[in-house]
């Protein structure tokens, strides 16, 4: 061990010996972005930082469970993502696709897929079918895996998900204009019978949301890290949440 990775080590500890765990977020949205700066600034290919993103994955969910979050929403593939050129789109895929087979078959994790599935080649949708199902029993920590994802497809889903529902039923449309509230279309998200996320953190210097649980993030407190994600550690993580526990959440009050 190097003297950098001895403070580093100790930095950790102190910060976590300093983090209130009665105050830890119960579901972390997590915006995985700067696979592809990483990348290039370390002379690599896109697959190369999409891989090294990939990776990080099991290790975040591992500090999760070490601090007793219940719920993480990984966003590993936008809607906006389908302009890129096929050449990265391709490669991306199959990484999601291994990562999701090795996130089911670790055994810790219960994994569900939130988007749209129709946007997804047939054998994408076949591996997140399968995960979803092998590991629906788990009693482990709930992995979102937001993949062909986007907040105003979700809402819009949504809306078309009740529509159709109520018009099953035969519900005149002035009857639905009467009973549709908020706690209706939440009952139609990819998300129906979760929390809404405590905390959603963004990696690589970007301060925006891009779209990301927009209609559940109404409340959420957001930490954006200037690290690119393949390069994020237990120490920024941890910062993370000490940074949530010392916000007061006043929820509009």
């Amino acid at each position: 061990m190097n003297l950098r990775d001895l403070v580093y080590r100790l930095y950790a500890r102190r910060v976590e010996a300093r983090l209130d765990h009665t105050q830890v977020p119960k579901h972390i949205g997590v915006i995985l972005d700067g696979n592809r700066r990483w990348a290039k600034a370390s002379g690599g290919t896109a697959a190369q930082g999409h891989q090294a993103g990939a990776d990080k994955i099991k290790e975040l969910l591992g500090w999760c469970s070490e601090t007793d979050v219940e719920v993480v929403t990984l966003w590993l593939l936008s809607t906006d993502n389908f302009d890129r050129p096929e050449s990265e789109l391709t490669p991306l895929l199959k990484i999601i696709e291994n990562t999701v087979r090795d996130l089911a078959a670790d055994g810790r994790w219960r994994v569900h897929h939130v988007g749209t599935l129709d946007l997804l080649p047939s054998h994408t949708q076949t591996v997140l079918k399968e995960a979803e199902q092998a590991t629906i029993g788990i009693d482990g920590i709930l992995v979102n895996v937001a993949v062909g994802y986007g907040g105003r497809q979700e809402i819009a889903d949504a809306v078309r998900s009740l529509l159709l529902e109520h018009s099953t039923k035969g519900t005149s449309f002035e009857d639905l204009a009467e009973i549709v509230s908020t706690d209706l279309i939440s009952e139609h998200l990819y998300t129906r019978g979760q929390p809404d996320p405590d905390l959603v953190i963004r990696t690589s210097g970007e301060q925006r949301l891009s779209g990301f649980m927009l209609w559940q993030s109404a409340h959420s407190e957001y930490y954006f890290c200037e690290v690119f994600w393949p390069a994020f550690r237990r120490v920024d993580f941890l910062r993370a949440l000490r940074d949530y526990a010392a916000r007061h959440r006043r929820y509009g009050g």
